[in-house]
């Protein structure tokens, strides 16, 4: 990283967690000192407290003057606030740290986890997309996680609004994993606070970043490289023409992951990354039997359950409503009746606000029931 005292070559293997938690906790978290640079002084030294001893004059000699590391009582109220939330510190090369993360250059010395450990002994597919989904977009996360679940495959993603969150409920039943940019215990967005909460209970939370941190637009991008690292492949599924999970998609091609994509209507904004993906080479999903072909694994899935509705705000007369609505169209029709559920209104509370939207010019109605979005 730029901002490491060391520039480094890609990090040598560790030799295993050495010394203890406290130790490693205090060299990661000393300024300056980026996952390269951390690999690199175990590797010299021998241990994180000798590298720790050796940072001044590291430092020193790299123009840092009055350098002091990450203290020991700072490491050590970190430790004590994971042991009172129930959570672990996983160390590089322990045997609960993801087996998967241990062949990339950049992987986190250091994990918090909460929930589920076992989960990280599971392959993961990692799924990702747009926070803005549409309806189509999230019954077709849904629809993936779900199945894939049922393949015996942990779902990770990243927690955020949208296809994250409907593909974290739908595999929560059989396994799923979120990696948060900041602390394990800092729920964001906040709207997926109870999901968040399930997740510790019956899921897996991961994140290299100290705990209590409120995440950082810089912290995205870090994150979305573990989530990527985890799974055997990435799909995505919705996503604009620059969005965080080709960030993702990036980053999987680089740590030899499979990449695949759902296509999606060309004049729809969030299909263009995903577009983009599959015109570059991505595996085009239409299902999860595609996602499974390509990673080898057995085809035999169980009958899926009833997706759960992710949307449940009720409609109000104006304004959010109208948000709400035209966030879940586009131009791919879709029925009135799945707008129903996904909303979880009835047909009284929803016609009135679809007249409005036809009358304004914001949706056209279809034959059969079908909505569409207009530009």
């Amino acid at each position: 990283m730029a901002s490491d005292l060391l520039s480094t070559p890609p990090p040598l293997a560790p030799p295993g967690p050495q010394g203890d938690c406290v130790s490693w906790l205090r060299l990661i978290r000393s300024r300056r000192v980026g996952v390269s640079t951390f690999f690199r002084l175990l590797a010299e030294h021998g241990s994180a407290e000798a590298a720790l001893d050796a940072l001044p004059s590291i430092a020193s000699a790299a123009g840092v003057a009055r350098y002091t590391p990450c203290t020991h009582d700072a490491a050590a109220r970190e430790l004590e606030h994971g042991a009172h939330i129930g959570a672990t510190l996983l160390l590089h090369g322990a045997p609960d740290y993801p087996h998967a993360l241990m062949d990339l250059d950049d992987a986190p010395p250091v994990l918090w986890a909460l929930g589920d450990l076992s989960l990280t002994r599971r392959a993961s597919i990692a799924m990702v997309g747009a926070r803005n989904a549409s309806s189509l977009g999230t019954r077709m996360a849904q629809g993936l996680a779900t199945d894939l679940g049922n393949a015996g495959f942990t779902v990770a993603s990243g927690l955020a609004r949208g296809i994250d969150t409907a593909a974290h409920i739908a595999a929560l039943p059989r396994g799923t994993i979120a990696v948060v940019a900041g602390g394990i215990d800092v729920v964001y967005p906040r709207e997926n606070a109870k999901l968040h909460d399930d997740i510790a209970k019956d899921g897996l939370i991961l994140s290299e970043r100290m705990l209590g941190l409120q995440p950082q637009a810089r912290d995205f991008p870090r994150r979305n490289r573990i989530i990527s690292g985890l799974s055997r492949a990435v799909v995505v599924v919705e996503a604009a023409g620059k969005s965080g999970s080709l960030i993702t998609a990036r980053n999987a091609l680089d740590q030899g992951r499979d990449v695949m994509a759902v296509p999606g209507h060309p004049l729809d904004a969030r299909a263009t990354g995903c577009n983009m993906l599959i015109r570059d080479g991505a595996t085009l999903v239409r299902h999860a039997q595609d996602v499974l072909a390509n990673t080898g694994a057995a085809a035999q899935l169980e009958p899926p359950p009833k997706p759960r509705a992710v949307l449940t705000a009720p409609v109000h007369p104006h304004g959010a409503a109208h948000a709400e609505i035209l966030g879940l169209l586009g131009p791919t029709p879709v029925a009135e009746d799945q707008l129903m559920r996904d909303l979880n209104i009835d047909a009284g509370a929803l016609s009135p606000q679809l007249t409005l939207l036809e009358m304004e010019g914001k949706i056209e109605r279809q034959p059969g029931g079908l909505l569409t979005r207009l530009n």
